[in-house]
């Protein structure tokens, strides 16, 4: 907990930079961050598009927030462009003058991370993420090589919002399991739910206010990602557990609707990756090849919502090798 307590020092020390039009670095947005207010709360968060990211959502497909303390804010996740980055960083200073200490990145997947470049060249924000974000970098062939393939995607995929100087920017600080900040008076309590969705997982619990930013865990009304090489649905599961024992009273997800219902916000997901689990289990247990248990499967319930083209079929095969490979160590 020391490196905590040094990284709070060193960023309540830190002055709030004065913000002015959007720098030349970054492509100006021409759909504005539409952002939100939970009620009676000084906690405020954007709502993405629920399809994938692309020129027609600019690359805003993700949630993000932050909570106004006396003492400063704190942000959970920094949206998939630098310029929703920069836009995000705006709002807070229509909101206040004290300076961003910390930024909490929920994982490390392009849509709620290069947002960071922008929090790190305009703020003096702290960035916290769980250990394994570390692996994921851009610049170093030693790590991950994912992160260079998403960005060289992303940079034709979102141009001009995602371009030549877009950098992933890695965390100044990282924890294992739990962690705590306190800010104004509040208590960030930070929880590794991962390998879930990724092998970074963060959930942040705001308190007292009992709001909980979930990040990736719970995506409310639109199907998930789930066919990277870190997923593992078993452990999404009981992190999902984890949030109902939680019991907050607002939950804001990593996609979709925020709500003041955490059981119906997370029964989505929870409906979702049990549905397909059970599907795949039954083609595993019987030896059908995958194409024909995908074909056989009953989606109705599922293909029109956001991302069900995009998603379902790779997060099918992706469950299907799991539960697979699960037998095969019985």
């Amino acid at each position: 907990m020391r490196p905590f307590l040094a990284a709070l020092f060193a960023a309540l020390l830190a002055p709030a930079p004065l913000l002015a039009e959007t720098p030349a670095a970054y492509a100006p947005l021409t759909l504005p961050l539409a952002v939100q207010q939970v009620p009676g709360k000084p906690i405020f968060y954007s709502v993405g598009n629920p399809g994938v990211p692309g020129n027609a959502n600019e690359g805003n497909t993700s949630n993000a927030g932050y909570v106004v303390t006396d003492d400063g804010v704190v942000v959970f996740d920094a949206l998939g462009t630098p310029s929703l980055g920069f836009a995000l960083l705006n709002d807070i200073r229509t909101h206040t003058d004290k300076p961003v200490r910390f930024l909490v990145a929920s994982h490390y997947h392009a849509d709620h991370i290069y947002g960071l470049q922008a929090f790190k060249d305009h703020s003096a924000a702290v960035i916290v993420a769980q250990d394994h974000a570390t692996e994921y970098r851009d610049n170093d062939e030693t790590q991950d090589e994912r992160a260079a393939q998403r960005l060289d995607q992303r940079r034709g995929a979102l141009f001009p919002w995602v371009d030549k100087n877009t950098r992933v920017v890695p965390p100044d600080l990282t924890f294992n399991d739990r962690a705590t900040l306190a800010v104004g008076g509040k208590r960030f309590s930070l929880i590794n739910a991962g390998p879930a969705h990724s092998s970074s997982d963060i959930m942040m619990m705001v308190e007292p206010d009992g709001v909980l930013f979930a990040g990736d865990i719970v995506q409310n009304s639109r199907i998930p990602f789930m066919n990277g090489d870190d997923v593992d649905t078993a452990q999404w599961l009981k992190a999902l557990d984890t949030v109902l024992k939680l019991e907050p009273s607002y939950i804001i997800p990593g996609h979709g609707k925020p709500s003041a219902a955490a059981k119906e916000a997370i029964a989505f997901t929870r409906d979702y990756i049990t549905y397909v689990r059970a599907a795949m289990g039954k083609a595993v247990e019987t030896w059908t090849d995958f194409d024909t248990a995908y074909r056989d499967t009953d989606w109705s319930k599922y293909k029109d919502f956001p991302a069900f083209d995009a998603n379902n079929r790779g997060n099918a095969y992706r469950i299907y090798i799991e539960l697979e490979g699960a037998q095969f160590k019985k």
